[in-house]
């Protein structure tokens, strides 16, 4: 079983919600990035969004396209980040890991190596923004049969009959987009989530987790109410951009911003 599902499994029997880091791996510098992976999972993430960087992130606000601009100027790569999640789970064998980017750098490894490589780094799941379900006819066999996850995104603009045709192809987790728009958008309400949520259930067996708009443990904890898991980004990537020139405190920042939710969430 692959570790996402085993970990929504662990949670469900806990009844508690899952709670979703996401990083853009090498910013501020990739010497930095698995120090950051291990301190948000000392501080209660279940699993870890690690961003690939990319020049043309579209579907991401300013706060994570400053941080791929960082993360590129140091020269990170798609197969950097493989490496990171090998040495990563050098010491962490538990915890699964998302890689979330877009279509390009993985068309330029090849759909097979990099599958490959991803696989055998001990990578859980791939989440390409701009590769629909209906166009991963090709992409989505080859990660089935080594056993990474295809994720999903949803949006509350979405019919059902696309989001029925996105449940059909997705695995994990689906990756409900809580707000029309980029990335660090700024307003979320609980119970609108709620309602989008509902006829997503009927359709699907998978766990449904929440992005954009989760600021604080305060709103962790709000979505965490009517939803299976919380995917915060922009408020992480933001301490980050924040303490770029002194990265050693940066871990204890992002423990401190996840901390908050898990302790609020957990409440």
């Amino acid at each position: 079983m692959n570790r996402i599902d085993q970990r929504f499994d662990e949670l469900k029997r806990q009844g508690r919600k899952a709670l979703i880091p996401y990083i853009t791996a090498g910013d501020p510098g990739p010497e930095h990035t698995v120090g950051f992976m291990h301190a948000l999972v000392e501080a209660g993430a279940d699993v870890i969004e690690l961003g690939v960087p990319f020049s043309d992130p579209m579907a991401d606000g300013p706060v994570i396209q400053k941080a791929c601009e960082r993360a590129l100027a140091r020269g990170t790569r798609l197969v950097d980040l493989l490496d990171m999640v090998a040495e990563f789970r050098q010491s962490d064998t538990r915890t699964p890991v998302v890689l979330m980017g877009y279509l390009n750098p993985i068309e330029r490894i090849g759909y097979a190596a990099f599958a490959d490589r991803a696989a055998q780094a001990g990578v859980d799941g791939v989440l390409v923004v701009d590769m629909p379900p209906e166009e991963a006819d090709e992409f989505g066999p080859i990660l089935k049969q080594r056993d990474l996850a295809a994720i999903f995104l949803v949006a509350p603009t979405t019919s059902r009959g696309r989001a029925a045709t996105i449940c059909a192809h997705g695995e994990g987790y689906l990756y409900y987009v809580s707000l029309k728009g980029v990335t660090g958008a700024a307003t979320l309400n609980a119970q609108d989530v709620a309602e989008h949520l509902a006829p997503l259930r009927e359709l699907t067996r998978l766990p449904l987790c929440v992005g954009f708009g989760i600021r604080d443990g305060i709103t962790a904890a709000e979505v965490a109410k009517v939803a299976d898991g919380v995917i915060v980004g922009s408020a992480l990537v933001n301490r980050i951009a924040e303490h770029a020139d002194t990265p050693e405190v940066i871990a204890g920042e992002l423990a401190s911003v996840l901390s908050e939710m898990r302790t609020a969430m957990d409440a």
